[in-house]
Parts: C-alpha cells; sequence; structure tokens
C-alpha cells in the first residue's frame, strides 16, 4: 500500500474541510441498534465527535447537517477483537471498523496511530490497541515471522517480561500456549507453571491477559490459570460442558476467530465479500488475492460442526462472545472479514443482535474500553449505517450507506480509496529488472572459509527454509563439484521435516534492493540450472506481490546425474513475474537431502 498513501492523502486533502468539519450532525429517523439491543426508530445527535443525544427531540441548531435514516439501521462502529495490524489498516475503517484489537505487532509499529488513538486524534484509520509483543519460549509461535521477539522459558522471568511490555505501552498481555499440536507438528511453548506466572504479572499491574489456544486442552488450562479470555476456539474438538462451565466460572470470553479458522481449513469464505456492491473497488488486487486464499483441501464441514456445538453452547450459558477475524493472515482482509465472522456467529446459532453485540458493546466491556462500543451519551460517535435490519438479516451489515468516525464522515475516505486504487491499477509497472546478458544471477566461491552465493542484480542469495513458518527443517551450504559446462556448483544439504502445511529447506533470491521488495522480471519467462542429488522430491518456489504470502510452487525431478532443469514462469501458476519478491529452489518432501545446484539463469526462451 506504500505507494497509495500519496495518492490517499492528496485526495484527502481535497475533501477537507467541507466533508470533515460540520458542527454536528443529526441522524434522523433512524432505526438504532445501541450495541446491545435495538431501541426502534430515533434521531441521534453528534457534537464535538461524541454522541451529544441518542434519542434528539425538537429542532437541530444551526448549520447542523441532516441525514436522513428512514429504512436504515445506526449501530456502534464495529470493533474487530483480533487483528495484527502490520497490512494495510487503512482499510478496516472504510468497511465499518473502527477499532481494531491488535494481538501481536512490534511496539515501535504503527506507534502513530496508538498516540492518536489515546489522544482522540484518529480521523482516517480505525483506532488502534495493541498487546504489542506476545509471550512466548524460544522458536514457540509467533517467532517464525523473521522479527526478533522478546522470549521467556520459565515462569521467574514473568513478572520482568511483563513489565518490560508494559512499559512499552502495551494495553494487555497476550500469552501463546501452542504445542503445535492442531497443525501436526510439535513447538515449543510456555509450560502451565509460567503461563499462571504471566498472568499474576499481568493483573497487577491491571493488564488483561490473553491466551492463544488451538486445541482443548490448552485452552482449559489457560482458563484454569486465570486467563480474562481465549484469543481463538480450539479446532481439535467441540467444547463440552466442562469447557463451558469452566469458561462460565472463571469469567472468561473467548473470540473464536471463525474466519481464519475456516482458510487454514480449506474454504475462502472471506471472498464472496469482494462483490458486494458497498465494498467493491475498496481493496487492491494483492489484498483481493489474499482474501481469496485457503489452504489445503476443504476440510470445513467438521469445523462448522465443532464450532456450532462450542459457541452455542458458550453463548446459552452467559460467556461472552467477541467476534475477531485474525486479519493478516491468509483468507482475511482488516475490515471485510469482520462482516463474514458476524456471517459465521449466526451461523452457529447466535441472533443476528448477539453476533452484532460480540462487534461492539462485547469488546468494548471485555477490554475496558468505557468510551465506545454503544450509542449512548457520551460515547465516541464512531457510527455505521446500513440499508436495512441487521439485526433480523446480519447480511445487512455489508449494505453500507454511511461511517462516521469520531463524528466526522469516512465516506470522502472510501471514494477517494477507489479512485487512488483505480489511478495505481492504470499506472505503467515499475521499468523491467535489467538482467547480465547470460541471465546467470548466481556465483558461488569460497572466501574467507566461508561460502559466498554472489548475485550481480538485487538483494542476492541467503539459505531458507520452513523455520519462517515455525517449521524445523534444517539447510547448509557448502561449494560443490563442477557442472558439466563448467560452471562451480553449490552443495546444498539438510532435513526436511514434516510440517502441517508446507515444509522446505534450501536457497533463496531476492531480486529487489531490499527485503521483499517487489521487482519486475518481465526479462525473463523461467528459471533455469543445473542441478543433480538425492532426496524425496524437489521444486521451486515463487512470492510476488499477486500471491501474497502464499508460494507458488512447482516440482522438478532430481538424480544422481547433472540435468538442466527449466522452470516456466508459465507453470507457476498465480505467480506475477511483474512483482517478484522472492524466488526459491529448494527439498520439499521430508527426508534427509543433497542438492548440487550451478549456473542459474533467468531466462527468456
Amino acid at each position: 500500500m506504500k505507494m497509495l498513501r500519496p495518492l490517499l492523502l492528496t485526495l484527502f486533502c481535497t475533501f477537507s474541510p467541507v466533508a470533515f468539519a460540520q458542527d454536528a450532525v443529526l441522524i434522523r429517523d433512524v432505526t438504532v441498534f445501541d450495541g446491545e439491543r435495538s431501541l426502534g426508530k430515533r434521531s441521534v445527535l453528534i457534537e464535538g465527535g461524541k454522541i451529544a443525544n441518542p434519542d434528539f427531540k425538537g429542532k437541530p441548531k444551526t448549520k447542523t447537517q441532516i441525514i436522513d435514516g428512514k429504512g436504515k439501521t445506526l449501530f456502534p462502529g464495529l470493533i474487530d477483537s483480533h487483528v495484527h495490524a502490520f497490512g494495510d489498516n487503512e482499510a478496516a475503517l472504510l468497511f465499518g471498523v473502527t477499532t481494531q484489537l491488535d494481538m501481536f505487532m512490534p511496539p515501535q509499529m504503527n506507534a502513530d496511530v496508538k498516540t492518536k488513538t489515546k489522544n482522540g486524534g484518529n480521523r482516517a484509520v480505525a483506532d488502534l490497541f495493541s498487546a504489542g509483543y506476545l509471550a512466548t519460549a524460544p522458536k514457540g509461535h509467533g517467532t517464525q515471522y523473521g522479527t526478533p521477539v522478546p522470549t521467556l522459558s520459565k515462569p521467574e522471568e514473568a513478572d520482568a517480561w511483563v513489565a518490560a511490555r508494559v512499559a512499552e505501552g502495551s494495553d494487555y498481555i497476550k500469552i501463546v500456549n501452542e504445542p503445535g499440536s492442531s497443525f501436526g507438528q510439535k513447538i515449543p511453548t510456555l509450560d502451565s507453571v509460567t503461563i499462571k506466572a504471566l498472568i499474576i504479572a499481568a493483573h497487577k499491574r491491571g493488564k488483561l491477559a490473553v491466551v492463544h489456544v488451538q486445541n482443548y486442552d490448552a485452552a482449559v488450562d489457560a482458563l484454569s490459570s486465570g486467563a480474562d479470555g481465549l484469543v481463538h476456539l480450539f479446532a481439535d474438538k467441540a467444547g463440552d460442558a466442562a469447557f463451558v462451565n469452566l469458561a462460565k466460572t472463571k469469567g472468561a470470553f473467548v473470540t473464536p476467530t471463525m474466519t481464519v479458522l475456516e482458510s487454514f481449513s480449506g474454504r475462502a469464505g472471506s471472498a464472496p465479500l469482494l462483490n458486494a456492491p458497498a465494498f467493491m473497488g475498496l481493496l487492491d488486487q494483492r489484498s483481493q488475492d489474499g482474501v481469496k486464499m485457503s489452504i489445503g483441501k476443504d476440510r470445513s464441514a467438521q469445523l462448522d460442526v465443532m464450532m456450532k456445538t462450542s459457541i452455542s453452547g458458550l453463548a446459552a450459558a452467559g460467556v461472552p462472545i467477541l467476534a475477531g477475524t485474525d486479519s493478516g493472515n491468509p483468507g482475511t482482509s482488516f475490515g471485510l472479514s469482520l462482516h463474514r465472522e458476524l456471517e459465521l456467529l449466526v451461523k452457529t446459532g447466535l441472533t443476528p443482535a448477539q453476533a452484532l453485540t460480540a462487534a461492539t458493546a462485547a469488546p468494548a466491556r471485555a477490554y475496558r474500553l468505557a468510551d465506545r462500543g454503544r450509542i449512548a451519551k457520551g460515547m465516541i460517535a464512531d457510527l455505521v449505517m446500513v440499508e436495512g435490519d441487521p439485526t433480523k438479516d446480519i447480511l445487512a451489515t455489508r449494505n453500507i450507506v454511511g461511517i462516521w468516525k469520531a463524528g466526522q464522515s469516512a465516506l470522502p475516505l472510501r471514494e477517494a480509496r477507489r479512485v487512488a486504487l483505480m489511478s495505481a491499477a492504470a499506472a505503467p509497472k515499475g521499468a523491467a529488472l535489467t538482467l547480465p546478458d547470460d541471465g546467470r544471477i548466481a556465483a558461488f566461491r569460497e572466501d574467507g572459509g566461508k561460502v559466498k552465493m554472489v548475485a550481480p542484480v538485487g538483494l542476492g542469495w541467503s539459505t531458507t527454509s520452513d523455520s519462517i513458518m515455525g517449521g524445523s527443517s534444517t539447510v547448509k551450504v557448502a561449494l560443490g563439484g563442477t557442472a558439466p559446462n563448467g560452471q562451480k556448483a553449490l552443495l546444498i544439504t539438510g532435513d526436511v521435516k514434516q510440517g502441517a502445511f508446507a515444509q522446505w529447506a534450501g536457497i533463496g533470491y531476492m531480486p529487489g534492493k531490499e527485503q521483499f521488495q517487489p521487482t519486475n522480471l518481465s526479462n525473463a519467462n523461467a528459471l533455469k540450472f543445473w542441478a543433480r542429488g538425492t532426496g524425496a522430491g524437489f521444486g521451486a518456489m515463487a512470492f510476488s506481490e499477486k500471491s501474497g504470502q502464499m508460494p507458488i510452487t512447482r516440482a522438478f525431478a532430481v538424480t544422481k546425474d547433472w540435468a538442466e532443469v527449466t522452470v516456466k514462469f508459465a507453470d507457476l501458476k498465480g505467480f506475477d513475474p511483474t512483482t517478484a519478491n522472492l524466488l526459491t529452489i529448494n527439498a520439499l518432501q521430508p527426508g534427509a537431502f543433497s542438492l548440487e545446484i550451478a549456473d542459474i539463469r533467468l531466462i527468456k526462451e
């Protein structure tokens, strides 16, 4: 989204101050859902960015903007109770999400948004509250994304760890209890004693402690240790009466995050929302492609059954259910996916009104956000207006006709976004990368006892493995023999460990000047190299802006004898060579492997 920000800024300024400087706004004769119940038809007065009167009667002041609400429903701005706010955060507000609760992000990221949230200064983006760094074990969940994370491994470290997060500005403490058993691989995680020590340390400082879980046992352990809430619902089995009773007894809340769970169960459930008339044109192509992603074969029917049993049981017992999407992951998008989460909550048995509460009053109450989540006097005027009545048909939340952030209309931002995206789509692609005449993009030599992988263009080569996704595959390099054409080879050895969704080990090439910088490789249409080796299976992977976080893979055969391998871009379905981020050559199947490669070229056949 970097290229869009200057355009958005220009267009935002074009709409000021007329669209953003109303003295007062009166939404007249609109059906009001206050966050907990329907109040019937009313007129709501906004002044100074707050709700001045939720049931205004009489004559409004001069210069008050009058908005006709007949046939429409007004409800509090939506709150997404689980995101990872490292992406397109400008988008959330455009879909009616006025507050996001981030569950893991380095504290220096989006510090400006958090400061404006604290000072009431956000107008063009959703307010943001954040856990900052998550509490996890060394090499545990959350450490796989390439960002340094302060970890801990024993209860004696908990108090200092929490104190450091509070000093950094964490609004609450998120703890990981994820042994990986739900994903088919084991990873380090915090033990029960350390989790309990973290919860005690958080409560000592007046902070909520919420826990990431993926299986039943971890959920029970977290609640038994005193967690205030679960930020996922487990997906290995349905919640039984014992679990429901434990959650109720402990006074905990639960954020199921079904949107991301269905994506990881093989169903891209948010994708149909891209065609909702009020949502069209608000996401760039990369975000749209990300929404369409799902992992593996469709296993979502089993998930649906488990979620319905668990959530209906919790709701019947009065356990607060919060709507959260885990946006930032495949199959999700900021703002858009919360509307899918509401639909899924209704499918589990919640009434439409209960689902709306799960995205308004319930998270505000659970996270102690006393100034939002309700339509009541003195509350921040974060509001959404839609055609129809979402308390009867939850799909009506998609019929957005009005959004207010602290009393100011966000509709101009929506139009600015559409114009900016159309302009960006029409703009020519960046100039194609100039490749060497022979196409060679790698040379291998030894320098000071270390192997050097040299690239004439781009950031260059490095080893790569599934460790960035929490895997445990290993890889190392050394100088190899000589290919038939006289080129020096690189010897890659390692051990690929079975993973849940993907496993690999090999080397990767970044063609840009910065890490993962989109680069135009249209001067080539294939990757070519010599190879020989032993192992269960090999392939090339390609990443581009279009394919988002998901690698596009093409297998190739390797034997003990040298052979020339060609991987055509056309065979990497979904890969966009004009926005390439990374190309890799890997072992893909579990087991030990040895691979020699030489004379790696980008060519045009």
